[in-house]
């Protein structure tokens, strides 16, 4: 885990932890992907593992990168941000919306998504 010190991507997916919300989300996105709630899932990850597009372009970032579900982040934070979202900023409470998730939600496509994090980092003078 990153120190506290150093600012961090955190990706926040609309989805909980565990095996069984795993499986059930798994389920859900295979079966319904139109009512499937976490977008952000849905670009980046296949039915059991993240896109190998997605991962080249993560690592190409030069930040420390955090990857939580709804539960954890909620655990960790006190914040009510609207799921999924991108943050970017200091752990805790500090952290500032990068992409927001009527955004996210907006994304059709991979490369959308990636255009609009590097868009917003260099926006924002990050990169």
């Amino acid at each position: 885990m990153p120190t506290s010190d150093n600012p961090v991507l955190t990706f926040v997916y609309n989805a909980d932890s565990g095996f069984f919300n795993l499986m059930a989300d798994v389920a859900h996105k295979t079966f319904s992907p139109s009512t499937y709630p976490c977008q952000l899932c849905a670009l980046t990850h296949g039915a059991f593992s993240m896109r190998k597009d997605w991962r080249d372009f993560l690592n190409k970032l030069k930040f420390p990168m955090r990857f939580l579900h709804r539960d954890d982040f909620r655990k960790e934070t006190n914040r009510a941000d609207e799921l999924p979202a991108i943050f970017f900023g200091k752990q805790g409470d500090d952290i500032q919306v990068l992409v927001d998730s009527q955004t996210i939600k907006n994304i059709t496509g991979l490369e959308d998504l990636k255009r609009v994090i590097h868009e917003k980092l260099v926006l924002e003078e990050l990169m």
